[in-house]
């Protein structure tokens, strides 16, 4: 029995999936003729209550689409330090629209309006980029699957209003977010000008990602998508297992979460672990004695058939999911506490 927890990337559709995958209605997408890639662009739109959607072979493209949306080369984005757009996109920023970013020392990865607001260039001051965008994740992934509060993220819109900067959200686990929260799509559909979400994390399809917004912008995101070379032909299995997805995956995140809270409890009390971050959702970071190696601990479960990640020097993360069954959680439960370094 293989149990990989390096990713919640890593799952494979169900059998119900890739039934309803099968019986899909498709075209040419290129064309915008797939009806079940319209269908689901419609659907996720309408349940954040934007006006447009369009479907991406994958998150990173999404976000880096919606870049190059808002800014023009030489301006700057403001996000957090661990942010994704900015450690694991590739450099797409600067590469792909010419910008470069503001990082700022936020908390497990999430930044405050203050800290918006004392990171935005004067723009009279044309020594220093113009400042065009803020990019929030939720959840954080580098700061252990962290949920922002709406109120928060209202406190930064009304920041972006007042300088007229653009607002993106990378909510490639905002679906975890609304779970764990307790909170509607609606919400963050009426704070962002585009916002990108993941169907192939937490919910479990084989691909694709979406990104939202008006429907003036979502017409320029198609173009962009085209030259990012994004466009797919008979697109509609993926978006059928998105759809499938959306309609069955949502609720049972409660499981992810769960497992995820007693793993972070039994890791507390394990001698060889120095701190367990706070866990919200699904993802879950700690750090070994200073003593200790990281990799000893990667090795030593591997040798159980058990895999998890390395986050840096000391640090380790572990990420449940839809593939990670309750057996797997009570031989990795088992096999944790019997770790002896």
């Amino acid at each position: 029995m293989e149990i990989n927890l390096v990713s919640d990337t890593v799952t494979k559709p169900t059998q119900e999936m890739l039934q309803f995958m099968f019986r899909a209605k498709v075209g040419d997408d290129v064309y915008k003729q797939d009806p079940s890639v319209n269908e689901l662009e419609e659907a996720v739109a309408h349940l954040f209550g934007m006006e447009a959607a369009l479907f991406f072979p994958s998150g990173t493209m999404a976000n880096q689409t919606a870049i190059k949306l808002h800014t023009q080369p030489g301006e700057q984005v403001i996000c957090d330090k661990y942010s994704h757009i900015y450690h694991y996109e590739g450099g797409g920023a600067s590469f792909n629209s010419g910008v470069s970013c503001c990082l700022v020392d936020g908390t497990r990865g999430m930044i405050t309006a203050e800290q918006v607001r004392a990171s935005i260039n004067d723009p009279e001051f044309y020594h220093a980029p113009k400042t065009a965008l803020v990019s929030i994740e939720n959840t954080t992934n580098k700061g252990g699957g962290a949920c922002y509060e709406v109120l928060e993220l209202k406190r930064i819109k009304q920041v972006c209003v007042e300088y007229n900067l653009k607002y993106h959200l990378d909510g490639a686990r905002l679906w975890n977010a609304l779970v764990a929260k307790k909170q509607h799509p609606k919400q963050f559909g009426e704070l962002f000008d585009t916002i990108s979400v993941c169907l192939s994390k937490g919910l479990g399809a084989p691909v694709g990602s979406l990104l939202l917004g008006t429907k003036a912008d979502m017409k320029r995101a198609l173009r962009i998508r085209k030259i990012f070379g994004g466009g797919m032909r008979q697109a509609g299995y993926l978006a059928a297992a998105g759809m499938y997805a959306l309609q069955n995956h949502i609720l049972r995140l409660e499981e992810d979460h769960k497992r995820a809270q007693e793993l972070g409890a039994l890791l507390a009390t394990l001698p060889w672990v120095a701190k367990v971050e706070p866990i919200e959702t699904n993802i879950i970071i700690f750090s070994v004695r200073p003593t200790l190696d990281e990799q000893w601990v990667i090795d030593k479960l591997k040798q159980k058939n058990i895999h998890i990640s390395s986050m840096g020097p000391g640090k380790l993360r572990i990420v449940t999911h839809l593939d990670y069954k309750q057996v797997m959680h009570s031989y990795v439960m088992e096999h944790l506490g019997k770790l002896i370094f």
